[in-house]
């Protein structure tokens, strides 16, 4: 069945959005007309402009730059709301080759080193991203790609479902406060390396408890009731019908907070995935407190002080955590296949895959069949067996979690072992090696089809 891609509803609901981007930039052209476009970037000691004329005062051009930028959204809200009469000719659309090159990337190998290279740009460019009009021009950019891809049908019923809002969401309160971080972060350590004190020390000026911090807490708690019951009469609830065994959802996905765990099933077996990966996680992150050796950067934000602690920390948590979110919530359709943002999901699309064992890879390139132990040995025979059928895939493992951390020790991980002795350093080793184990498994499965690396079904034991 066909559906248009814009209606009357969806251009003038647009219309609201752009007249939404026309305050926000016009509140931001009187700001800039009152404290001039540097200001905070000075105080906070952001220096990407110092010396620059406009650093300490009103900017005629930076000012009629966003007036104008902001009178364009103001156009383009008119022209949503008087544009409604024949949507099919309304030309304020997502242009077709953006989304058929969009749907194009739509591959796990390219979303994951995609992510990657996006977090290394992030990480390599944080002074830049930390200045506030290079935040406010990503953040007009990321609203108008929604608006324009508010345009295609398919991508509209992916983000406009109940479920998927908060997430939606989500990403603009990670990107915010990942933004403030590096803010701040890059404030003390510019404090640190001129030898002044840190923001935290040159400003300190304290508030009572009663009434500054429980009045706040009071206009929080009130602006955050009056949110969650507009949000609770604008948007349905996202019931379905009663649970039936005859019909099962396709997909069938987690709440948001668990599709990184039901997307590390794909690759892992059920008591991996679910149980021993995120017991790690909980374990290392009580662990981390009594492992960490580096006093420095302990109780205010800083960057320089805390690289490795801060950057595997990320890596964790944005790459292989929101993006896993990310990918689960609007690249995973029916029959968990990928999906593009703009790409109808066909129950039909069928991807023909043949995961393959290390152990059949290995056999196979030996040319022998794997062995098996012959009807009615016994037990200890058919365990002998089935450990000579997996010795590849077990050596590996052992070798993985074994070798690798006495060679980290005497090369890349020298500091840390000279610092943190034996235990301390091993627990950290295999707690990062543990970490990496799930981008190795699923660049294994993408690019190899590689199912299992030691697989023991006899056993229910499957890494």
């Amino acid at each position: 069945m066909h559906h248009p891609d814009l209606t009357s509803e969806v251009i003038f609901g647009l219309g609201w959005l752009y007249l939404l981007l026309f305050a926000m930039n016009a509140a931001w052209a009187f700001r800039a007309y009152v404290e001039g476009p540097g200001k905070h970037d000075h105080e906070s000691g952001d220096k990407s402009h110092e010396g620059e004329h406009w650093s300490d005062g009103p900017s005629l051009a930076y000012t009629t730059f966003w007036a104008i930028v902001s009178m364009g959204f103001f156009l383009l809200a008119i022209t949503h709301f008087t544009g409604t009469s024949d949507p099919a000719a309304f030309l304020i659309r997502m242009p077709q080759f953006v989304k058929t090159g969009i749907d194009a990337l739509a591959n796990p190998v390219l979303y994951f080193f995609g992510t990657v290279g996006l977090f290394v740009l992030m990480i390599l460019l944080r002074r830049v991203l930390a200045n506030v009009t290079v935040a406010w021009v990503l953040l007009n950019l990321t609203i108008v790609f929604i608006a324009l891809s508010m345009t295609d049908y398919d991508f509209r019923q992916i983000v406009g479902k109940p479920d998927n809002v908060p997430i939606v969401s989500m990403l603009f309160i990670v990107g915010y406060f990942t933004w403030l971080y590096f803010r701040k972060a890059n404030d003390n350590d510019d404090r640190i390396a001129a030898g002044k004190p840190l923001y935290s020390e040159d400003d300190n000026d304290k508030v009572l408890v009663w009434p500054d911090l429980v009045y706040t807490e009071l206009i929080c708690m009130v602006a955050l009731t009056a949110l969650l019951v507009l949000w609770g009469c604008v948007l349905q609830a996202p019931l379905e019908e009663p649970a039936s065994a005859v019909k099962t959802p396709n997909p069938s996905k987690a709440p948001w907070y668990f599709l990184g765990l039901q997307e590390m099933l794909v690759y892992y077996d059920p008591w991996m995935a679910g149980v021993v990966l995120p017991s790690v996680i909980l374990v290392g992150l009580m662990a981390l407190p009594y492992i960490d050796f580096n006093k420095r950067g302990n109780g205010y934000y800083s960057f320089n002080e805390r690289k490795f602690a801060i950057l595997t920390f990320m890596f964790g948590f944005l790459p292989l955590w929101i993006g896993l979110i990310v990918l689960g919530t609007f690249l995973r359709g029916p029959n968990w296949n990928f999906f593009g943002i703009y790409e109808p999901w066909d129950p039909h699309k069928l991807e023909v895959l043949n995961n393959v064992n290390l152990s059949e890879y290995f056999w196979a390139w030996m040319g022998r069949t794997p062995p098996m132990a012959a009807p009615g040995s016994d037990g200890f025979t058919q365990f002998v067996t089935i450990l000579w059928r997996e010795s590849v895939g077990l050596l590996l493992v052992g070798a993985y979690l074994l070798v690798l951390p006495p060679l980290m020790a005497v090369t890349i991980f020298r500091k840390f072992f000279r610092h943190m002795g034996f235990i301390r350093y091993f627990v950290l080793a295999n707690l990062f090696l543990f970490m990496a184990c799930l981008p190795i498994k699923m660049l294994l499965r993408w690019t190899f089809n590689l199912k299992y690396i030691v697989a023991i079904p006899e056993y229910f034991f499957n890494i």
